[in-house]
């Protein structure tokens, strides 16, 4: 099989998680007007530009399939529960066997994601690059991951931390994004 171009970048939906604090799975959300989280999420990194999109599912996970696009891969991550870190383990393994030389990771949970913050943030991609969006100066998603960072990465997270230390530990590129959108997360209904 020929080598993909270099400029192969796959996203990443984080998904898994119960959302305790939501009150149930972030999976299931939907907009008031019914359109599911997992489907805008999964249309923000393909309209900015992500050539493929797997989503990570774990809590809900039996409900949640249904409502993921057909054009995205899904990967249960089993250890779920441990938090933020397992369901980022399971999509960055799934991954590794794929052509992506990065990946535009982002939770569920921001569904007013626009895709342009998303290709702001996908300029970076190369193997060794690491970005991370961020709102007046705070961080938060999407974010990016080379390649050269997926196992180091893997191999250090834990519970429901994330890649924030890492990032931080590793100079990540700060990409403004304030313009584009608020960059809000939803932590409750």
């Amino acid at each position: 099989m020929p080598p993909e171009p270099a400029d192969h970048v796959s996203g990443l939906v984080l998904a898994a998680g119960a959302g305790r604090r939501f009150g149930g799975p972030k999976a299931l959300a939907r907009t008031p007007a019914g359109a599911p989280w997992v489907a805008l999420a999964v249309r923000a990194l393909v309209e900015g530009g992500c050539r493929d999109v797997t989503v990570v599912l774990g809590a809900g996970a039996d409900e949640a399939q249904a409502l993921v696009p057909r054009t995205a891969r899904i990967v249960r991550a089993e250890d779920w529960a441990e938090g933020m870190s397992a369901s980022l383990r399971s999509g960055l393994r799934a991954l590794a066997g794929g052509p992506a030389v990065a990946a535009v990771v982002v939770p569920v949970d921001t569904p007013d994601l626009l895709p342009s913050a998303v290709a702001r943030v996908m300029r970076r991609a190369r193997p060794e690059a690491l970005a991370q969006a961020t709102y007046a100066g705070r961080p938060g998603h999407p974010v990016l991951l080379g390649r050269a960072h997926w196992k180091p990465l893997s191999g250090l997270i834990r519970g429901d931390i994330g890649a924030r230390p890492y990032l931080i530990a590793q100079g990540a590129d700060l990409v403004e994004c304030g313009d584009l959108w608020a960059g809000a997360d939803v932590d409750s209904r």
